[in-house]
C-alpha cells in the first residue's frame, strides 16, 4: 500500500482540495455541492434531510 496525501482548504462555501493527483475544487453547502476533481471529473451532489441524497458524476478529460 502506497502513501497518499490530501489537504483541504476551506474558504467559506469554496473548498480547495490538494492531493497527490493534483488540485481540485468544490463549492456549495451541505444541501447542494458541485465538485471538480483533479482528474477533471465533475460531481453534482444534492443532500436532503432524512438521509436522502442524489449524486451525478460526469467523466473527466479524454
Amino acid at each position: 500500500m502506497g502513501w497518499s496525501y490530501r489537504k483541504s482548504i476551506k474558504l467559506g462555501p469554496f473548498r480547495l482540495n490538494l492531493s497527490r493527483g493534483g488540485v481540485g475544487h468544490s463549492w456549495g453547502n451541505r444541501l447542494f455541492r458541485v465538485t471538480r476533481n483533479a482528474d477533471g471529473r465533475r460531481t453534482l451532489s444534492v443532500n436532503l434531510p432524512g438521509g436522502f441524497h442524489w449524486r451525478k458524476t460526469t467523466s473527466g478529460r479524454s
